[in-house]
């Protein structure tokens, strides 16, 4: 634990109260993000998905006065890019080309979690903004290349702006609810030619005759996690990859906070050949991961979007987050959502040339952003 003027890096989760830290944590309507919580940092901490070995160093930010927690962010030492869903591989590859370290780096995220939301927590705007002075102020007097903080809220982004961060920005998919009673009111907002695909798509889907089950984390047991993760690594196995997150990670997750999981699983009989899992909240439904045993046509669309969708209107959730990129979500009602990062670059020769990447990047995302507004799915007049 390093110590200065009240700023602590801590080196785990551990060293903070989990009921302040999530006091912390919660946003302006009291709700608390999942992938925020003292518990799924906590668990990936415990579980080893991230410490020891995995590049993923735990080094959270605090802010004390008077022996209570004031502010506070989730802060790692990275000596990778894998896991963060703002990719500057390029950057790094910039680095080695000219002999230069880009690692270890630091990196203010959630660990494998694209989800939006605040990163720089706090009592007040106050003890927020002091927080983010004496981190940045840590990092400059230390070696790394850089800092990176992701996917922070617009509020933030401006402090960080102001701080002297270059900020970048990406696009996820979100689907928000209207106040639909049901599915078919969603599909009436659509236009003819999505809302013909979308039933089409749903009707190939049962047409394969399998039984659905929502389970949270009280309803799930030791076989469901089992096979979840069977179907996770497989997927990551696709794309020749490795997951991120391991076997104890998941069944550990749900029994610490059960209610902020949801996993559906698809079956055969008795027989498990794909599920989706998902993180949840009292306003929002947040889409993680998914697989099968057997490659069924339309299934991925049916668990991963329409059966989500449809699960928020019935449970009165106001919105559907379906993780990184996916343009196809565009299709299925999902639109577009502008995310912020914000990057400090140590070397001033490299400052200059992200920060001219990101003057073209940004020009090119409103232009893509234009595009995708012409195409929305939706109808350009309300129906009659």
């Amino acid at each position: 634990m390093i110590e200065q003027d009240g700023f602590k890096l801590l080196n785990g989760l551990h060293d903070v109260c989990a009921d302040q830290w999530d006091a912390l944590a919660c946003d302006d309507r009291g709700v608390l993000s999942p992938a925020l919580s003292h518990t799924f940092l906590g668990t990936l901490e415990d579980t080893g998905c991230v410490g020891g070995a995995t590049g993923w160093t735990p080094r959270h930010a605090s802010l004390w006065r008077d022996g209570a927690l004031i502010a506070a962010m989730p802060l790692y030492e990275k000596q990778h890019s894998y896991g963060e869903y703002v990719f500057d591989w390029a950057w790094a590859e910039a680095y080695a080309r000219h002999g230069l370290s880009y690692y270890p780096k630091w990196v203010a995220a959630l660990p494998f979690t694209p989800l939006p939301g605040r990163r720089i927590l706090g009592r007040s705007p106050e003890a927020r903004r002091a927080l983010l002075h004496a981190v940045l102020t840590h990092v400059a007097r230390s070696e790394h290349s850089s800092f990176h903080l992701l996917l922070q809220t617009e509020e933030e982004t401006n402090w960080l702006r102001d701080a002297g961060l270059l900020i970048r920005q990406g696009v996820q998919f979100h689907w928000k609810n209207a106040g639909y009673e049901d599915f078919d009111e969603f599909l009436a907002g659509l236009n003819h030619e999505k809302r013909k695909k979308i039933r089409q798509e749903r009707r190939r889907a049962a047409a394969h005759g399998l039984e659905l089950r929502w389970l949270d984390g009280d309803t799930t047991s030791t076989d469901d996690w089992a096979f979840f993760h069977r179907c996770y690594a497989l997927t990551y196995a696709m794309h020749r990859s490795t997951p991120y997150l391991n076997a104890r990670f998941f069944p550990a997750f749900a029994r610490r906070r059960p209610d902020a999981v949801r996993l559906l699983i698809a079956s055969r009989g008795n027989q498990p050949v794909a599920a989706a899992l998902f993180l949840c909240d009292a306003k929002t439904l947040y889409g993680r991961y998914w697989g099968a045993v057997e490659h069924l046509p339309f299934l991925h669309f049916e668990l991963c979007y329409y059966q989500a969708i449809d699960y928020c209107i019935r449970h009165r959730l106001i919105a559907f987050e379906g993780g990184a990129q996916g343009e196809h979500k565009l299709a299925r009602g999902l639109l577009p959502v502008v995310t912020r990062s914000a990057h400090w670059i140590s070397d001033p020769r490299f400052r200059r040339a992200v920060d001219d990447y990101l003057s073209r990047e940004t020009a090119g995302i409103g232009i893509y952003l234009d595009e995708l507004d012409e195409r929305t799915p939706f109808r350009r007049t309300p129906p009659d």
